[in-house]
């Protein structure tokens, strides 16, 4: 008795080499995708890749500040007309702070607060201040980088 080869088995779908180059057709549209954003002061990624916001001057509370979790920054008016920006990163855990509130910028995973002027610690566990961003001011509109 001889072994006769088998009958090749039809393939339905396609080959692992239309697949792989679809593939890398793909993560190169996302990576071009990454590439392309707005115009302007408010489109232009940092370094690290954040675009900076533009943020109204009204919707910052005297006293107070705002958190910009996409752009892992907050925003403070410790006096009026004196704007401040912080990393939004703690500096214990590297959780986001989620709120400012009676003078402090607040992390909700250990109890850690930092003073909306300065960004030094109240109180802790965090080891370190936040460290200070740049602000530019233009009108109403305020820009951190």
């Amino acid at each position: 008795m001889t072994d006769t080869p088998a009958a090749p088995v039809p393939h339905s779908g396609p080959s692992r080499r239309t697949m792989l180059a679809t593939a890398g057709l793909g993560a190169g549209a996302l990576a071009l995708a990454g590439c392309g954003g707005a115009s302007g002061a408010a489109g232009q990624a940092d370094a690290k890749g954040a675009v900076p916001e533009a943020v109204d001057t009204t919707t910052i509370p005297v006293g107070g500040g705002r958190v910009l979790a996409a752009q892992r920054v907050v925003v403070t008016q410790p006096t009026a007309g004196e704007f401040k920006a912080f990393s939004a990163v703690c500096t214990h855990m590297q959780c986001l702070v989620d709120r400012v509130a009676d003078g402090t910028i607040d992390c909700p995973c250990h109890g850690s607060r930092f003073d909306i002027a300065t960004g030094a610690v109240k109180d802790g566990p965090a080891p370190s201040k936040l460290p200070e961003k740049s602000v530019t001011i233009s009108g109403t509109t305020i820009t951190v980088t």
